[in-house]
């Protein structure tokens, strides 16, 4: 059974940072690429970043590049969601995600397992 446990979310003011864990209960984690999305309040989940397999590889999408970085320990079966320079529009529940193997990292279709979400709250 899989299991992804989300942490590190909360309330900050705009310009913080704040860093998102998510522990992956998962046998061969390092065997599969991972993702972060978050889904505001009203809007559909979108994609904010992914990591590949070993780590080597990141994509993420226009609105955060700059300022969050996706990170990965093999190790401890971790993925990590760091985040700058928070803006209001960064509100919203963020959740971690394991990718199969196929599909493009975009695309939360191709993501079969998912945790249950941390909030992040930026205020101005």
């Amino acid at each position: 059974q899989v299991q992804l446990v989300e942490s590190g979310g909360g309330s900050v003011q705009a310009g913080g940072s704040l860093r998102l864990s998510c522990a992956a209960f998962i046998r061969t984690f390092s065997s599969y690429a991972m993702g972060w999305f978050r889904q505001a309040p009203g809007k559909e989940r979108e994609f904010v970043a992914a990591i590949s397999e070993s780590g080597g590889g990141t994509a993420d999408t226009h609105s955060v590049k700059g300022r969050f970085t996706i990170s990965r320990d093999n190790a401890k079966n971790t993925v990590y969601l760091q985040m700058n320079s928070l803006k209001p529009e960064d509100t919203a529940v963020y959740y971690c995600a394991v990718k199969g193997n196929q599909g493009f990292f975009e695309a939360a279709r191709y993501y079969g397992y998912w945790g249950q979400g941390t909030q992040v709250t930026v205020s101005s």
